[in-house]
């Protein structure tokens, strides 16, 4: 039997600063595989290469992955300063134009990191630029040394609305996780929830209202270790559900479950 197909988007890089490539990090193709049951295929996220229509049809549901190029402060109507780092404006017109699709489909999706700031930008949120820059936040980048198990370490709390989908899902109010990114969410977008927070105030986990399919979205990084991880491994399970659900035709994984 086919497994169902999850594209998993994927980040332009530079080989040896000068080898253009897409590319995708194998602890989101391990967690699909693994843990959501689901087939991987990387996505090369560039509107030359590729459409929203077809990445539809081919795919079951998607991975909006982590990257260092942030949404352009464009899409959501402000100017570019240096504080906003380095951009994918290609990315940017597949996954905004996806996520919107998704969401009137109910085609599953799994937001993380820079894949759940695109959900909030998508849906009309906006973006801060440097999160630690912020009066009584803590600094939520990956810190610049050590392993990688020490960058991707569990470093902060996030609690969860009480009763809410992350608190059911998980079956805790409150969880560990680890934190690498520099942007957090300003304004929620049109129907975005923000259903978890780190203890600074900073938005960590969020899903659409309303949708009629799986839009949960986190601000850490479930892939790292996700066979493992007991925060990790729900998640990763309910998007594979989620996923199977719409491959076989069956009814969309419900918030409400």
């Amino acid at each position: 039997m086919r497994r169902p197909v999850v594209g998993i988007i994927g980040n332009s890089y530079l080989i040896n600063d000068e080898y253009p490539a897409h590319a995708g990090g194998t602890m989101n193709s391990e967690a699909v595989a693994e843990v959501s049951g689901c087939m991987p295929l990387l996505v090369p996220s560039d509107p030359r290469l590729v459409s929203v229509r077809e990445l539809l049809e081919v795919c079951d549901g998607f991975l909006l992955t982590g990257g260092r190029p942030n949404v352009h402060p464009e899409e959501y109507g402000e100017h570019e300063t240096p504080a906003h780092g380095a951009f994918d404006r290609a990315r940017d017109a597949i996954t905004l134009p996806l996520v919107r699709a998704c969401v009137a489909r109910g085609q599953p999706f799994l937001g993380v990191c820079r894949g759940f700031q695109e959900v909030n930008v998508a849906m009309g949120g906006t973006l801060y630029p440097e999160i630690r820059d912020l009066p009584g936040r803590i600094n939520h980048r990956m810190p610049p040394d050590g392993t990688l198990e020490e960058k991707f370490a569990l470093r902060h709390k996030v609690s969860f609305r009480e009763g809410g989908v992350f608190h059911r899902l998980m079956g805790a109010s409150e969880v560990m996780t680890n934190t690498l990114h520099g942007q957090g969410v300003k304004t929620p977008g049109t129907r975005i929830a923000i259903d978890g927070h780190a203890p600074d105030g900073t938005p960590e986990a969020l899903y659409v209202e309303d949708a009629p399919g799986f839009t949960l979205s986190v601000q850490w990084h479930p892939e790292w270790q996700a066979g493992q991880d007991p925060v990790s491994r729900p998640l990763f399970e309910a998007f594979g559900e989620a996923v199977h659900a719409w491959a076989n035709g069956r009814a969309p994984w419900a918030l409400s479950a």
